[in-house]
């Protein structure tokens, strides 16, 4: 490998781990494979690849070999990892890392490895994250943006999951993505008039790649902190306990009091096709090192805005849901993907709980693909809910297992002894991004001791203000879907909220 001082190189790199069989139980480096790349024509300079034997070699499940196909008889001969951490540190240490969903995967697995044998870890120039990039860039048009997904878009073949094939595939993908949109941004009106996609595709939501418009949208003018309308009546701060948590940085102003809808909006913003553009976020945003990955906004301005809540049609009580009428549909999605949908009679079950106890807020511990926090509340479950979430765990359990999924299946109702003895289940606010703008895909209200409801609404996502406002010991009630996931090996049900209503105490 290159030992020159400026290291320009880009380090692709990919680690193959055992898969954990029980709650706690962390995760064994198995393989590390890499490749150096020139930044300039995106060559393959040089290349290191090696199975690495863990310390336990039971950590190897048959899970794990299913996931890999790397068993305990594969690398009972080969080295540990502290007999090759100074190969791995000289690939790595001050090149720019690339790979594919790094930033939450592999580069935590090499951490933890160099932190288990007492050394200091390597330190990137730079990380180019491509789940991240080009769920952005190229948008949802390739399916789930899993590395395999990608690959049979573009025809590369079916992924093997071995270190060395996989960075190689993850170059290949990276420079098909590229052409792609350097010809539509030489001829975007022929190209997005015949495309599957519209030009906003990199503009996403987390709710299946849905984009919710209003029927009417005003202009707008998006600043950095602050959302103005024309013809525009100031809305003041009101009920919203202590100061605290309602401050503003500035004003935030609407016209007829409509809410701005930031993922349908047709505000100006940087053609998402242009490749100068892309190379300028590759330049910077991509290229920072992994503490810095979390977006640097302006703190929220939030205000309230008096409404009452419309009747939600479709959302059924946990009472009212029969569970011999629950099942689990699988459904074609995006380019030969697949998903699960849970229906009752036949429709797509969507579920309004009152009442709900917030156990625990918001942990910022984990993060999503572009570093922010996931944002979950853990609430108490009553057993008319645990039944029908069980029921549906049952049946999307069974269907993914029938259609050949290996990933361990994580129940959606957590139920473990201790605190207060009783179940509990996360409930998902997730987020929506238009261009620079970040906020949360989950309508919010507020409900006083009047029982008059007012809608919270906020110009930028501030994760410690969601922290703020949903404490422990609250009530809230809450609207909400069942998303199927299957990601890294573990599989389940996602409760996604559509609609909170903080009730005061």
């Amino acid at each position: 490998m290159d030992t020159n001082s400026e290291r320009s190189e880009i380090a692709f790199f990919d680690v193959e781990t055992t898969v954990p069989s029980k709650t706690g139980q962390g995760f064994a480096l198995l393989e590390f494979g890499a490749i150096l790349v020139c930044p300039k024509k995106l060559v393959e300079l040089d290349h290191y690849s090696t199975l690495i034997r863990p310390s336990d070699l039971s950590l190897i499940s048959a899970t794990s070999v299913r996931c890999n196909g790397i068993t305990r008889a594969a690398v009972s001969s080969a080295p540990s990892f502290l007999d090759i951490a100074d190969k791995v540190f000289d690939i790595l240490n001050g090149r720019i890392w690339a790979g594919h969903n790094i930033i939450r995967f592999d580069c935590v697995r090499i951490r933890e490895a160099f932190a288990e044998i007492g050394r200091v870890a390597p330190e990137p120039k730079g990380i180019i994250d491509s789940l991240a990039l080009l769920t952005q860039k190229f948008g949802r048009r390739a399916g789930d943006m899993k590395m395999a997904t990608l690959a049979t878009y573009f025809g590369l073949g079916q992924q093997t999951h071995r270190s060395l094939d996989d960075v190689r595939m993850n170059l290949e993908v990276v420079k098909y993505c590229a052409t792609v949109l350097f010809l539509e941004s030489s001829l975007p009106d022929i190209f997005m008039k015949n495309s599957c996609v519209s030009p906003n595709a990199s503009t996403r939501s987390h709710r299946k790649g849905k984009v919710f418009q209003e029927s009417t949208k005003p202009k707008m003018d998006v600043t950095s902190s602050s959302i103005k309308f024309e013809s525009y009546q100031v809305l003041t701060l009101e009920s919203r306990g202590s100061a605290e948590n309602c401050s503003t940085s500035s004003p935030m102003v609407f016209r007829n009091m409509e809410v701005p809808n930031l993922v349908g909006s047709h505000s100006t913003q940087a053609d998402p096709f242009n490749m100068g553009h892309l190379s300028n976020e590759i330049g910077s945003a991509s290229l920072r090192p992994d503490a810095d990955m979390e977006e640097n906004q302006a703190s929220s301005s939030t205000v309230v805005v008096q409404e009452g809540c419309s009747t939600d049609a479709g959302f059924l009580e946990p009472d009212e849901v029969s569970v011999s009428l629950i099942r689990a549909s699988l459904v074609p999605s995006y380019h030969g993907s697949q998903r699960i949908d849970i229906l009752h009679d036949n429709s797509k079950l969507q579920l309004h709980c009152t009442n709900l106890r917030v156990r625990f807020g918001v942990n910022t511990k984990f993060v999503d693909h572009a570093g922010r926090p996931r944002l979950n509340l853990l609430v108490d479950t009553s057993p008319s809910l645990c039944q029908v979430l069980d029921a549906c765990d049952m049946h999307a359990q069974k269907l993914s297992v029938d259609s050949g999924s290996s990933s361990e299946w994580r129940p959606v109702v957590i139920r473990k002894n201790g605190f207060f003895n009783s179940s509990t289940a996360r409930l998902h606010i997730p987020l929506v991004t238009n261009g620079d703008i970040c906020t949360y895909a989950t309508e919010m209200y507020q409900k006083n001791s009047s029982n008059v409801t007012q809608k919270l609404v906020f110009t930028r996502f501030d994760a410690s203000e969601i922290e703020r406002l949903f404490t422990p010991g609250m009530v809230i009630d809450a609207y909400f879907t069942l998303e199927q996931y299957d990601y890294q090996q573990n599989a389940g049900i996602r409760l996604v909220a559509k609609k909170l209503i903080i009730q005061s105490n």
